[in-house]
């Protein structure tokens, strides 16, 4: 297989330290950190369930929520580039502050996703896509064309075309994922079992956005690991 160039991405990827990084680590039983397998915290419940293949797709990516998708360098720039950029980016920025995390079923996954809706947090998402942009070299073809294969309106087909991903702007969701697409039977019983443990898991309220985070993908077979965790301020 021909050499493929590392891809990175600006995630919002709590601190190693907190009880939302561990609980969702667990979940997909991946250390971003570290680079390495944890034992699968399996919600009780789900115990006869194939728990390594449900969250196979998202323990690639490790636990975070996407605010840049993963991209090649464009031409000239490079990593040590892209990460004083992004330490200066965060250099002036204010958290954001959610009002709490919910388990959610979106589409056939599960994730976590806001409790209540934030405006502050589409604008920052948005503006983290847009200032990172010159480091992104365009979509492959075969990005591309894996992309097209998704039904998307026209302006998400716009957004693409403009920011190699779809869900930016008004389409972006902020969303934590915890497994991969399930069966329709198991959805339910799965987003009531790990809604329970992250109750039990993770203390309720606020949710602060303190920090970017830049995880690296040396090549399209390799897991995602932090590269850089840069905290507001």
């Amino acid at each position: 297989m021909t050499a493929t160039p590392p891809r990175y991405a600006i995630y919002f990827a709590p601190s190693a330290d907190s009880a939302l990084w561990r609980f969702g680590s667990g979940a997909l039983g991946y250390d971003a950190i570290t680079g390495g397998d944890l034992p699968h915290a399996v919600p009780p419940g789900c115990e006869g369930l194939d728990w390594a293949a449900l969250t196979a797709e998202p323990r690639r990516y490790g636990f975070h929520a996407t605010l840049k998708a993963p991209f090649e360098l464009s031409d000239g720039r490079s990593e040590g580039a892209l990460r004083a950029f992004a330490r200066n980016y965060v250099a002036g920025r204010a958290p954001v502050e959610l009002a709490g995390l919910a388990v959610n079923a979106l589409g056939h996954f599960i994730a976590l996703t806001p409790a209540e809706p934030s405006e502050a947090l589409q604008h920052f998402a948005f503006d983290v896509v847009q200032a990172f942009e010159p480091f992104r070299a365009p979509l492959s073809e075969a990005d591309l064309a894996r992309r097209l294969q998704s039904p998307l309106t026209p302006a998400h087909r716009a957004y693409l075309e403009a920011f190699g991903y779809p869900y930016v702007g008004d389409a972006f969701r902020f969303h934590m994922t915890l497994t991969g697409a399930l069966p329709q039977d198991l959805i339910a019983p799965v987003k009531t079992a790990l809604s329970s443990a992250h109750a039990q898991a993770v203390p309720p309220g606020e949710v602060v956005l303190d920090r970017i985070a830049i995880f690296k993908q040396a090549n399209r077979l390799s897991r995602f690991t932090l590269l850089d965790s840069l905290p507001f301020g």
